[in-house]
Formats: structure tokens, C-alpha cells, sequence
């Protein structure tokens, strides 16, 4: 099963995409480590990436395409999960022509849908438990809310994450993703479209839904 997942941060894509991946035992692939791996393995293409990177310039299309296919090639037999790319509608749509040149088909592809400002709270209000940093605290969800300034699952202490609290890096990065005519938002309408022709199968999930319902709503739709 291959599955390209979409959604803004701070929208859960992180724990849906963490279920998708142990469920259906997918690699996990992420833009940010393809780059660090080619570059940590001095790969041709980890080369030519990082000569980009150095200088402070976005690494081509013509590069960072032929990464992402050899990244998903490497673990076709048991499937994969893209996170973190397309970001763009050019680059969706240079990935599909690579991935059709090279046999490989698309699944589904996972949209998890929350409003900007939704998508901002939650950023803003996630605590890390000083126990275990995956007990889920919130202040602004209601069904993970911490007790006081205490995790609400054990108890332990709670710390807010300094770029959690960059509100200026927040808006960034959500200014990439929703733009619907150049940025994420249009890389996800690129696969919706293909969906309608038949090429892929679309899922929309509510992303402002409590985390169980999120997932069983996801795990219906994977069939």
C-alpha cells in the first residue's frame, strides 16, 4: 500500500500517519530525511543537494524529485507513507509523472482538514510531559487538557516547546500550506483531481474530531 498524507501542522497528521505506518507496517517517508540521509551517505545526489543548501538556495526540483523516487522505489515491496512532499502543485505533478514513469502507483491520498486557526491553537497549546513526551497534552482540546500545569496522564511536568511558541514561524508555515494557488493546499487539489479521474482514491478526514474518531474514520477508509 502506498499513501501520500497532507495536512497543515498542528492538524495530527503526525499521530494518524504514526497509526497508518504501524498498522500496515509502511516506511515512513519524510522529505527532511531524504535530504539528511543522501547528504549523510554523500550520495551524487546528497552532492549536489547540499551545494544548494550551502549557499542558503532551495534545492531544485530536478534534484530533490529523483531523491523522493529513489527513497519510495527502495521500500516498494512492503509500501510506503510520503509526508512532507509535495509542497507544491509543480511539484506534485512532476512527482506523479515520476512515479508513473517508474510503475509506481498511489494508493490513497490522506487529507486531514482543520481551519488555520484551529491549526494554530493547537501548536500554541501543545505541552510535553517531562515523563513521556508521547502522552498528548493540550490546552485548547478539551480531551487532552492537562490537570493544571500536570500531565494528564501521569502527572509529570509539563513544558512548552520554544518552537511552539514562535508565533512568527507558525504563520510561515502555514502560509506555504494553505495557499491554494501555489503552495500544499494546491499539491493536495492536484491528487484530488486525479482522484476523480479515477487514478487514486481521495480520503478527507475532519481533523477537528477527537483523535479516535479521526482514526476510525481513517481505518474504514482504508480498504
Amino acid at each position: 500500500m502506498n499513501i501520500i498524507i497532507f495536512g497543515p501542522n498542528g492538524s495530527g497528521k503526525g499521530t494518524q500517519g504514526a497509526l497508518i505506518k504501524a498498522r500496515y507496517h509502511l516506511a515512513h517517508i519524510e522529505s527532511g530525511g531524504i535530504f539528511r540521509e543522501n547528504i549523510g551517505n554523500g550520495t551524487a545526489l546528497g552532492k549536489k543537494a547540499k551545494a544548494y543548501m550551502d549557499k542558503g538556495d532551495l534545492v531544485p526540483d530536478d534534484i530533490t524529485i529523483p531523491m523522493v523516487l529513489d527513497a519510495l522505489q527502495a521500500h516498494q515491496k512492503h509500501g510506503w507513507l510520503l509526508d512532507g512532499f509535495p509542497r507544491n502543485p509543480v511539484q506534485a505533478e512532476k512527482l506523479w509523472q515520476a512515479l508513473q514513469a517508474s510503475d509506481l502507483g498511489v494508493d490513497y491520498v490522506v487529507e486531514i482538514q482543520v481551519t488555520r486557526e484551529e491549526a494554530k491553537n493547537r501548536i500554541l497549546g501543545r505541552r510535553t510531559c517531562a515523563n513521556d513526551a508521547n502522552h498528548p497534552n493540550n490546552i485548547f482540546i478539551d480531551s487532552i487538557k492537562p490537570v493544571g500545569d500536570k500531565c494528564r496522564v501521569c502527572g509529570g511536568k509539563l513544558s512548552a516547546r520554544s518552537d511552539d511558541q514562535n508565533e512568527e514561524a507558525v504563520n510561515k508555515r502555514h502560509d506555504i500550506y494553505y495557499d491554494g494557488e501555489n503552495g500544499t493546499r494546491a499539491a493536495a487539489e492536484f491528487f484530488k483531481k486525479l482522484a476523480e479521474q479515477g487514478k487514486t482514491r481521495y480520503i478527507i478526514l475532519d481533523g477537528a474530531g477527537d483523535i479516535n474518531t479521526v482514526r476510525e474514520k481513517l481505518l474504514s477508509e482504508l480498504k
